[in-house]
Order: structure tokens, then sequence, then C-alpha cells
């Protein structure tokens, strides 16, 4: 089957696109034919290498963490779907920039109804994302504020759709030309990250999507309430992370020393910092589901490529700011 894949970790530029052996599936898995797929950040930092200490993989690597396709085969063990099913999903083992990958049952869940293949494919990374940042871990509830950074990025215009769904105040940070856009998502305060320092403007907020780590981190904690909650993406690990990939008895101690100063300084402040590293879930994906079959969120589309242009949608995703995802289409 044709496939994006890499043979060592290394630039954008050494992805490989070629033959590799179609998958084949144990007793709780499946085969899906893939119709569609999204670029995501991690995508990019998977081929540096940025997570090699703690999620080593095999070479060669095929790419991808969400599709949308139609299920070709099913384990013995599979009771919930079936042949011929139209489904989408966060990858779990295998990579899904292929004409077909495996995935397990529970990872996976059918397809919005009123979605295509392409805008389907942009949804569940950022939509678990948000959805365990904000309903598992934050406990978002009615009436309270939430600061979404970065809103019209994949992340954040899903984000943005959730937190108003769940009821709450929602403020958020993009650059000028996209504030009238945020704010049709459903945004209450839209500010300027260019001109505004969001730490002296915004005060008393019950919780913090953090997608950008660093300072924007640290200045977070300075516009929560005493017993706030700061959920990142992008800051360091914690021992959430440790748990979650099923670290060793060294790495499980190395890894939440890396987030140290951070926690100390929420501390400080009564504030609670929690580092989210998204699992798949197709349970979850189906609550999604639910919602956008009832129009409470749309997926956002930056541009759509073909496969044969993979390489093009790979350098658009990497020179950053896009507003929405990128989707290739596999077939």
């Amino acid at each position: 089957m044709k496939a994006a894949y890499i043979n060592h970790y290394g630039k954008l530029e050494q992805i490989q696109f070629g033959k590799q052996p179609k998958p084949t599936i144990q007793d709780d898995e499946i085969l899906v034919k893939v119709h569609a797929v999204s670029i995501n950040p991690l995508d990019l930092r998977m081929v540096e290498g940025e997570f090699k200490a703690v999620l080593p993989v095999q070479f060669p690597f095929i790419l991808g963490n969400d599709l949308a396709g139609v299920i070709v085969e099913v384990g013995s063990g599979v009771h919930n779907f079936k042949v011929g099913d139209e489904v989408f999903a966060k990858t779990d083992a295998q990579g899904c920039f292929a004409e077909y990958t495996s995935l397990k049952e529970t990872s996976v869940a059918l397809k919005p109804s009123n979605l295509s293949m392409t805008q389907a494919a942009a949804l569940p990374l950022v939509a678990l994302t948000a959805w365990q940042a904000l309903v598992e871990i934050a406990q978002l509830k009615r009436g309270q504020k939430i600061l979404i950074h970065a809103g019209s990025g994949g992340v954040g215009s899903i984000a943005i759709q959730l937190a108003k769904h769940l009821g709450a105040n929602v403020a958020t940070t993009t650059s000028a030309k996209n504030a009238d856009w945020v704010k049709e998502l459903g945004a209450d305060i839209v500010l300027d990250y260019k001109t505004t320092n969001f730490a002296e403007v915004l005060s008393g907020y019950d919780v913090v999507f953090d997608t950008q780590g660093g300072k924007t981190l640290e200045h977070s904690l300075q516009v929560l309430k005493p017993n706030g909650t700061v959920v990142s993406i992008a800051g360091p690990p914690d021992k959430n992370m440790a748990q979650a990939i099923g670290a060793n008895w060294i790495m499980s101690k190395i890894i939440p020393l890396l987030s140290l100063s951070i926690r100390a300084k929420a501390k400080k402040r009564g504030i609670h910092y929690h580092f989210l590293f998204m699992q798949p879930n197709g349970e979850q994906l189906s609550r999604i589901a639910e919602l956008v079959e009832t129009q409470k969120m749309v997926p956002v589309l930056d541009r759509v490529y073909d496969f044969t242009e993979f390489s093009q949608a790979i350098q658009h995703v990497d020179g950053g700011h896009t507003k929405g995802k990128v989707v290739v289409n596999i077939s």
C-alpha cells in the first residue's frame, strides 16, 4: 500500500513516500481503508524525534494521528462494528498516512452522518484533546470562565465550541485578523496576542487551556483564581503522562521532574496544574459525533490537499498560523 513514513528521525524533507506492507489485525482490531487524514503539529514533532525518549517507535514508521475511512475487515472479537461502517478515529499504534490502517475497536467511532470523510478527518485528535482537557480534567461547568489560548488553531477552534456548549464564558487569544471569526465560533472576549498582554487584562478565571507552553503558560497562572486549573498540552509533562505511556520505574520518576518548576509556581498560587497526554477513546468520539450531528460543533478546515500534494500540506502546517485543520484526501 502507499504510505508516508520515516526510516529515522530527522527533518521533514526526509519523509518517504512509497510502498509499505498492508497491516494485519488482531482479534480486537479493525482494518480501515483510509479516505482522509489530517496533519497535526504533533506529526511534525514526531518526525523530528521530540518524543523519542518516552515514545520510541519502530522504523519504518508510518506517520499520522487521525483519520476517517471505511471498515474493510474486523477481528473475531469485534462486536460493535462491521465491514462497511464509516468511521473516524485517533490512531493508537499504527499511523494513518496510508491507504489502510489498523485500529483497536475501542479507539473507533461511527463517523458523524452529516460530515464528509474530509470533514470528519479534521476532528478526532483536536476534539478528543478539547474533550479530555475541558470535560475530564477541568470539569468545566456552566457559568465558569475559561481562557483558551490560540483560539484560531486546530485545537483552540474546537475547544471554544465545546466550552460554549458547556455553558462557559470564553476568552481567547489570536491575531486581529481572526478576531471576528473566533467570535463566530463562540468566544466572548478576543485578545490580540500581538498587542495585548492577556495577563494584564484578565483575572478571576476558573480554567486556562494552554496550547503554547513557555512564558504563555507561566503568565496564565496570573489570570486564575485560587483553586483554578490550568490544563496544558504544550507545557512540561507530569506523572499523568508517565502513567499514560506505561513508563518504566526510572522514567516514571524522571518525567514528573520536568514539571517541578511550573507545579511549584502553581501550588504557590493555590492553582492546579495538569499536563494532558491525550488518549484515543471511541466512546468520547461517539459523544463528540452527537454534538456534530446536532450542530453544536463543526469541524474547521484550513486547506484540503490530495495525497500527491502531501509534501506541500506538511510544509503548510510547518509554517504555522493555520486557521483550523489541514486535511489530505487519501482516496
